[in-house]
């Protein structure tokens, strides 16, 4: 059957979101390489998928509060995917990339051999979770460090073994936040660890704020040179999704100085 006559099966649509959600903003169209890749595994055109993930956009909210449209017209399998990936995140995600391993020929655990080469001796129930864990956290890091163009949101480092997608949130506060998008930012080692550990955070204009503990080594070499100059710094926009206000609050009501100054 031709293309434009075969229909969308639900394993296709999720593939495509998958891709969506892990792609930069801006590079959906036909001629990128992993638009290629996925058509090549789900026996579609570059096209079709572009167009796939351009309806996946006309149902972004990002979009839609810049008043972008997206390909409308996308159908109820799009929209139900997208419905399905807001109430239950966790499950999609890790069911995209199952999916996406079947396709390749290979089992989730064989995809993600360098992620759980550790865990292999766990059974039953204890390592599907701790799978699921690993294969979540790692889509999440894509999504975050490709709403920042691969690049520290601070830095502006653009290594990516040098990369992490920060939480805001911690992943254990809250099960339905924890692979949102707004709740992370991509951040280089250094300052990956230091927001974690609530020695820096942003305000509500997403500009850097130092912990006092912290600051009780200004006289250090290290703090000129690493931490000084980045006070009162705006973090570099996102592509997409901005963190959002109210993590950032939790982060400062409750990490920033507070954690710093216990474990100092």
């Amino acid at each position: 059957m031709p293309e434009k006559q075969r229909p969308w099966s639900r394993e296709e649509l999720i593939l495509a979101f998958n891709l969506y959600l892990k792609i930069e903003f801006g590079k959906t169209h036909k001629g990128n390489s992993e638009v290629i890749k996925l058509a090549n595994i789900i026996g579609r055109t570059p096209s079709a998928v572009g167009m796939r993930l351009g309806n996946f956009a006309s149902l972004d909210p990002y979009h839609q509060d810049r008043g972008v449209g997206g390909l409308k017209n996308s159908g109820s399998g799009v929209q139900q995917i997208w419905e399905e990936f807001s109430n239950n995140k966790e499950e999609l995600i890790y069911e995209s990339e199952k999916i996406l391993a079947e396709k390749q020929h290979l089992t989730i655990e064989e995809k993600y051999s360098d992620l759980l080469f550790d865990i292999k001796n766990l059974k039953g129930e204890t390592k599907i979770r701790a799978v699921k864990t690993r294969v979540n956290q790692s889509v999440f890091r894509k999504m975050v460090v490709a709403n920042y163009s691969s690049k520290c949101a601070i830095t502006g480092i653009d290594i990516p073994d040098l990369l992490f997608a920060s939480h805001i949130l911690p992943w254990s506060k809250d099960e339905n936040k924890r692979l949102n998008p707004e709740n992370g930012i991509c951040l280089s080692a250094l300052y990956d660890r230091a927001f974690d550990k609530g020695y820096i955070t942003l305000d509500e204009n997403y500009k850097i704020l130092l912990s006092s503990s912290l600051k009780k080594k200004e006289k250090m070499e290290y703090y000129g040179n690493s931490f000084a100059l980045i006070e009162n710094k705006s973090i570099s926009s996102p592509k997409k999704y901005m963190p959002k206000k109210e993590f950032l609050e939790y982060h400062r009501d409750v990490i920033f100085d507070k954690k710093a100054i216990n474990d100092y």
